[in-house]
């Protein structure tokens, strides 16, 4: 049986696999506000990895990013969230963080909570993301997490 560290670690190997396909799919159809979201996600993801590593955010909530900009936050958030996720053990999962909002408000949030956040976060505007490239009449992409644990794409429904 996989342990709640390990699940972890696998959701965010299926965010990184998710990110990029979603990248190919926003970059080659231009809908500004499909963009928006998918920078969201990158500028969300970096804001909670800043608070898990105590130090001050190089993003925004709702940044506007350029593509190279969006990929490179995208790599760095792959190689901060590994790098971080392996200082994990399963006891940690329940240490508090500290920090406070974008609105100002301050919390205290166990780990495995934020991890947890930001996984279903992160799906959650994937799947807005792809609602708005098939209301433009886009192709979405197909970023359930079937298709990751799978290796193969999940069927497509025709728009």
């Amino acid at each position: 049986m996989i342990n709640a560290l390990d699940q972890i670690r696998r959701l965010f190997a299926h965010n990184s696999w998710a990110d990029a396909e979603l990248t190919v799919a926003v970059r080659d159809h231009h809908d500004a506000e499909a963009w928006r979201e998918y920078s969201h996600i990158l500028g969300a993801a970096e804001v909670w990895l800043s608070r898990l590593e105590g130090r001050p955010s190089s993003s925004v909530v709702w940044p506007k990013l350029t593509v190279s900009e969006a990929d490179a936050l995208r790599q760095s958030l792959i190689v901060g969230y590994d790098a971080y996720l392996s200082t994990l053990s399963i006891e940690r999962l329940e240490e508090i963080v500290s920090y406070t909002t974008s609105a100002g408000q301050p919390f205290a949030t166990a780990i495995g909570d934020i991890l947890l956040h930001v996984a279903l976060h992160g799906q959650y505007h994937r799947g807005k993301v792809n609602l708005l490239l098939r209301q433009s009449e886009n192709a979405p992409a197909p970023t359930d997490f079937i298709a990751f644990a799978r290796g193969v794409p999940a069927a497509v429904t025709p728009r």
